[in-house]
């Protein structure tokens, strides 16, 4: 075990109510670099992560359960209620993501947690916000998707619009949702400021990933198309099938890029061709510019298409899968991904600690919890007996 005396986010205690994906991204960002990450679970069922499995394993929930620890605990049960309320007077953080209105009835709204823990932050992640007139309805990441315009600009342009293959707007609110805890963190450390809500949507932090899309339409009218894996500002910007079969992806952005791209192809005369001047003419010109570069990225395997593109300083890198990318000596020299310990699975291949830091380093510490594997050490240190731990806990199961 690593030992946490260096780690910045040492004695935050932070109590997770959430399920899925956006509040297990939140909550493993702090457990990494330190905080106490208390995950409370429904008995015998425990979060739904851990019942995404592959080959009988839930790995989505080894990843993302790391450094956490697990309560199983009937919150509508009296002690179950009663023991989230102490935990909170003890807490730094409280996270939920319930639908507005659910932890109210439950007694542990943001007034209720208040009188017990005035300074404590309370994060309440819903698809849509606490306010407004979705507020109610289900929020999943791939509706938010859809309605932020994601969708609509992804993919190609004889294509439907395109859904991405991961949970994208959960993975982003839960980064943004780092980012506002250690704000409201300082603001209480620095400033003496007190407890505070913060409501954390799924829409709006994926809205904001989406370049100045409302910028531009608002100034201009025009709705960007669906471009597949072009830019819709710059030119050139695809991939290219190489004559092995493999992918390379260009991304020529600035001028003197695209000048050096011409000349490493052969064409350096491009750079003055009418079609190709700026990058104005060259987006006008798609299509002709990409046939050019496909030309040449085709008569060369992939190997020596990068080859060719690292020698001349072209911005220029494979379309790797994810057994390419554990392969790459890169990947692998700077431990971008660890195979960490587990008692179930022997061990389990995972992304290291981001972002590094150099004093204060973040670590791997634990492995995900069994399904309620704290509960009697934690519940026990509040003063709460055998009998009243049995009775929050009484459906616990630990074989997940």
């Amino acid at each position: 075990m690593v030992s946490e005396t260096r780690l910045p986010l040492t004695g935050i205690r932070v109590l997770d109510l959430s399920r899925l994906v956006a509040g297990n991204m939140l909550t493993v960002q702090l457990a990494d670099f330190g905080a106490e990450v208390i995950k409370i679970e429904e008995p015998g069922r425990g979060d739904t992560l851990r019942h995404w499995r592959d080959d009988g394993l839930p790995l989505h929930w080894k990843v993302y359960g790391r450094n956490k620890k697990s309560v199983a605990l009937d919150i509508k049960s009296d002690v179950g209620r009663k023991a989230v309320l102490r935990l909170a007077s003890t807490a730094a953080v409280f996270i939920e993501s319930n639908r507005p209105g659910v932890i109210e009835r439950l007694g542990f709204g943001p007034e209720a947690l208040w009188r017990e823990n005035p300074r404590l932050i309370v994060v309440r992640i819903s698809g849509w916000g606490q306010t407004g007139p979705y507020r109610d309805r289900p929020g999943f990441g791939s509706l938010v998707e859809a309605m932020s315009g994601f969708a609509a600009k992804n993919g190609f342009a004889d294509k439907p619009p395109a859904l991405p293959n991961m949970a994208l707007a959960d993975m982003v609110a839960g980064l943004y949702g780092v980012s506002a805890v250690l704000m409201a963190l300082r603001d209480i450390e620095v400033n003496g400021g007190m407890g505070q809500m913060i409501d954390l949507s799924l829409l709006e932090p994926l809205f904001s990933f989406l370049s100045a899309d409302a910028a531009v339409y608002r100034k201009t009218g025009r709705i960007p198309p669906r471009s597949g894996n072009r830019a819709s500002i710059t030119a050139p910007r695809n991939v290219y099938s190489a004559k092995d079969g493999g992918w390379i992806a260009i991304s020529a952005s600035t001028q003197d890029m695209t000048e050096r791209l011409f000349a490493a192809i052969g064409r350096p005369e491009l750079a003055n061709d009418p079609r190709f001047v700026t990058n104005a003419d060259r987006l006008l010109h798609v299509d002709e510019l990409d046939a050019i570069i496909q030309e040449f990225v085709g008569a060369r395997t992939a190997r020596e298409n990068l080859a060719l593109f690292e020698a001349c300083g072209v911005t220029a890198g494979p379309v790797y899968d994810v057994s390419q990318f554990l392969a790459d000596p890169h990947v692998l020299e700077r431990g971008i991904v660890i195979d960490y310990p587990d008692p179930e699975a022997g061990s389990v291949a995972m992304h290291n600690v981001v972002p590094r830091l150099s004093r204060t380093p973040g670590a791997v510490r634990n492995p995900a919890p069994r399904l309620g594997e704290h509960t009697a050490e934690i519940l026990g240190a509040l003063g709460f007996d055998e009998n009243e731990i049995r009775r929050a806990s009484q459906a616990e199961r630990t074989d997940a």
